[in-house]
């Protein structure tokens, strides 16, 4: 048969011994018969309250409850004890000196250093908007020791921190539990563990609320992290003017890469943007200002881009597939030219564009639509212009050379077509 030591709460004094059998009611009215009261519950060393005869094991040291909470046994007894030895299961021990007996007897003595280690271990309960949480001061304390917590269950006397409890002594906080659990959990073991559907900005108020600096640092960075499109997301035109009133007008913005599918871009002030091997298909940027952007290799295919101010632009290499560029905009005054060599321009609508000095050097202009364009001195030298309707356009000191014009329409010319222009 299972026997027990049971104290009454608070103290380790005047126990009795019981033999454990039958039910938990049995066992109770049988301790409160021994101990002269009525107890109603039993707790273990911590604290943990027994309420199934199963998990009692033989020798276990109990206390018993007359429905007040848990009182920490080691706590009151120091507060009368000065030099008297005094001895204690091992499993409560909180100090060990060279004094201590035998491993073998169980027991250890209370050491003078005992205060300071008991108050680091001490259980504390918190009620935290309806939702208990029990955990120890030295969690509480471990970092930021400016924080409300450090304060609130700080062991330095100068510090005065009042705070009301419940009924049952738990502390109470007025806060979300569910954002308050991953704060405590960080306290624990120094890492930030965020469940599913937490939301860290949540977390972020309490860690601001609870004045814990390092938590806050470290929730900041990863709702920077997740703020951040993903790489197949496609940038909105919000993302982007928001990207746009970040960077300082004397900073280059750089999107090379990004997504752009089927953004909404007209009539936004985009000079000098690197937009290098961005994906811009199915984007509206007609009436953008587009002036000296750099969309080397872009994907601009079936793009709107009409009337957009094109003046040193870069778009060597980029596909411009089925794109509307009509009335667009590439002269400069200053003299820089509007670079689109190599680009692969089949079945783009360039009608009535200034495209004076444009270099389209070895560029695809198949089918392309060029009607009643400006392209005096522009270079054409190697492109592929086959089918293209060049009807009303200006080519005066354009430079033809090596360029397929087989089945080019060439009506309505401005200016005669010479011989030198097209021949090598």
């Amino acid at each position: 048969m299972m026997r027990i030591t049971v104290y009454r709460n608070g103290s380790l004094t005047n126990g009795k011994v019981v033999a454990v059998k039958d039910t938990m009611e049995n066992l109770m009215e049988n301790i409160g018969e021994k101990l002269g009261c009525t107890v109603t519950c039993l707790y273990n060393h911590l604290g943990g309250c027994i309420d199934d005869i199963a998990i009692i094991r033989d020798d276990d040291l109990l206390f018993a409850s007359e429905g007040e909470p848990f009182i920490y046994t080691l706590t009151q007894l120091q507060s009368h004890v000065t030099d008297v030895p005094v001895l204690i299961p091992q499993s409560l021990s909180v100090g060990r000196t060279s004094n201590a007996l035998s491993s073998d007897t169980g027991l250890t003595h209370i050491s003078e250093q005992a205060d300071a280690t008991v108050a680091k271990s001490d259980w504390v309960t918190l009620n935290v908007g309806g939702k208990l949480f029990t955990t120890t001061r030295g969690t509480l304390t471990r970092f930021d020791g400016d924080s409300m917590l450090a304060r609130m269950f700080s062991t330095d006397k100068e510090i005065e921190w009042y705070s009301r409890m419940d009924e049952s002594g738990a502390y109470l906080i007025d806060r979300s539990p569910l954002y308050f659990e991953p704060i405590l959990n960080y306290l624990r073991h120094g890492r930030l563990i965020l469940d599913k559907f937490v939301n860290p900005e949540g977390v972020l108020e309490e860690a601001k609320f609870f004045g814990l600096s390092s938590l806050i640092e470290t929730l900041e960075e990863m709702i920077e992290r997740e703020q951040l499109p993903d790489d197949n997301t496609p940038i909105t035109r919000r993302d982007l003017i928001l990207r746009l009133l970040a960077t300082p007008t004397n900073q280059e913005l750089r999107c090379q890469g990004m997504n752009f599918s089927g953004a909404n871009l007209s009539k936004l002030d985009l000079r000098y943007i690197n937009f290098k091997y961005a994906i811009l298909k199915n984007a509206n940027l007609s009436g953008a200002n587009l002036s000296f952007c750099n969309f080397e290799r872009a994907d601009l295919c079936k793009a709107f881009i009409d009337s957009a101010n094109l003046m040193g632009v870069k778009m060597l290499c980029a596909n411009l597939e089925g794109t509307s560029m009509r009335g667009c905009y590439f002269e400069d005054p200053a003299g820089s030219r509007a670079s689109m060599e190599g680009a692969l321009m089949k079945n783009v609508d360039l009608e009535g564009s200034h495209m004076a000095g444009v270099n389209l050097r070895v560029a695809t202009l198949k089918n392309a639509n060029l009607q009643n364009c400006d392209l005096r001195g522009a270079i054409l030298a190697g492109a592929d212009l086959e089918n293209c309707d060049l009807t009303g356009c200006d080519l005066q000191e354009a430079n033809l050379r090596g360029a397929n014009l087989k089945g080019a329409t060439f009506e309505l010319m401005l200016h005669p077509l010479h011989m030198a222009q097209t021949v090598r």
